[in-house]
């Protein structure tokens, strides 16, 4: 192999196919990124096994062929050589590769290709288009109710899936939940995508996604099978596994008749329960208690070790006497999703699940958080 690129092109398409690699392999193949010169192009493959992303820069390449090379140790090389820089990577095709810029050289080791395991995308019966940003919108809407309980692996990841709606049509929707709080989104369904069935994306998958996305217009191609799911941006190639279950009926813990509601300005509100969990304790759950009353909103914390501390926030709210409790650090995410200034809670009993949205209009995000006892 002979090639000669140029350092940004090369460290911008490490950067994207690097990080699905993961620091510690029981397979040290798993370690490498696969570089495959020919045709003027070099295509650089990473995977763990659940992950593959692929993408091609452009290359003068002298002699073609395919090799793997540590993925890490390469973009560490790229990203510290001078910015603007040609970087040469020669080798005989044995088990070195030799790797100069400028005065700098380095010698890394390579292992056979023939090893390096390939995901086998297959047939994908669904595809569509959507906009970068609606995607963006989703995933951010959603996933910080992802949860990280490995027993219930069904909840690892956004399930996103077509609905359809008397009132708005079709939607695409991206649903999220710990068991704790829920996060729901959805934007109008892109042609194609109605009439797909459920499909839970995994995490690491959706922050993968999320990075490629950053200042990305235009649109994405997703294609769905049963088992995988491939999105293209730009030039850089996605394909991975679904997580195998079913996801549980969140329609049924999603409040229909709650009919106590209280209209609060966000950021006054933010702050107020940011700064009285301060003392809370973490073994109590970080809880914060909220007690209506004429018009104001009383939040509390009592840590036996600590103190108490107490804000008072105005709201609109008809229900005097009125006090449940809930777990700040999720009040807080949740908060931080909302777009208007007023954030609206619809509350039942201090027992029941409260839902949480934008103030006015049809809000295209909703939210539910479980109560806690405090």
């Amino acid at each position: 192999m002979k090639v000669t690129l140029e350092r940004n092109h090369l460290l911008k398409s490490l950067s994207h196919v690097h990080r699905v690699v993961e620091r510690r392999n029981t397979y040290p193949i798993l370690a490498n990124v696969l570089f495959k010169a020919a045709d003027d192009r070099v295509e650089l493959r990473a995977t763990d096994l659940d992950i593959e992303v692929t993408e091609s820069v452009p290359a003068m390449v002298s002699t073609p062929s395919t090799t793997t090379i540590p993925a890490h140790t390469l973009y560490e090389i790229v990203r510290k050589l001078s910015d603007g820089a040609e970087v040469r990577l020669e080798s005989d095709g044995g088990e070195n590769m030799v790797l100069t810029s400028g005065r700098s050289r380095f010698n890394l080791a390579c292992l056979s290709p023939d090893s390096f395991p390939d995901l086998k995308s297959g047939s994908f019966p669904h595809e569509f288009d959507i906009a970068a940003a609606s995607l963006r919108e989703l995933i951010e809407r959603t996933q910080f109710a992802i949860s990280n309980e490995e027993t219930r692996y069904y909840l690892n990841g956004i399930y996103f899936h077509a609905v359809e709606n008397s009132q708005s049509g079709s939607l695409f929707r991206a649903v999220a939940t710990d068991g704790h709080r829920m996060a729901r989104a959805e934007i109008a369904a892109p042609v194609g995508s109605t009439g797909m069935s459920g499909i839970i994306v995994p995490k690491k998958t959706v922050g993968e996604v999320q990075k490629l996305l950053d200042g990305v217009d235009g649109d994405v191609h997703v294609e769905v099978s049963d088992t995988k799911i491939r999105f293209t941006v730009g030039p850089v190639v996605l394909l991975s596994k679904l997580i195998e279950g079913t996801f549980p009926d969140y329609d049924r813990v999603t409040p229909k008749n709650n009919d106590k509601q209280m209209i609060v300005d966000k950021q006054s509100f933010a702050v107020a329960v940011d700064r009285v969990s301060t003392i809370a304790s973490d073994r109590g759950g970080k809880a914060v208690k909220l007690s209506a009353n004429n018009g104001l909103l009383d939040l509390s914390v009592t840590n036996p070790d600590h103190g108490t501390a107490s804000e008072e926030v105005a709201v609109e709210f008809e229900t005097d006497g009125f006090e449940i409790g809930f777990n700040a650090r999720y009040l807080l995410d949740i908060i931080g999703q909302i777009r208007t200034e007023s954030a609206v809670f619809l509350f039942n009993d201090a027992n029941s699940p409260t839902l949480v949205k934008e103030e006015g209009g049809q809000a295209n995000a909703l939210y539910v958080l479980m109560p806690m006892r405090v």
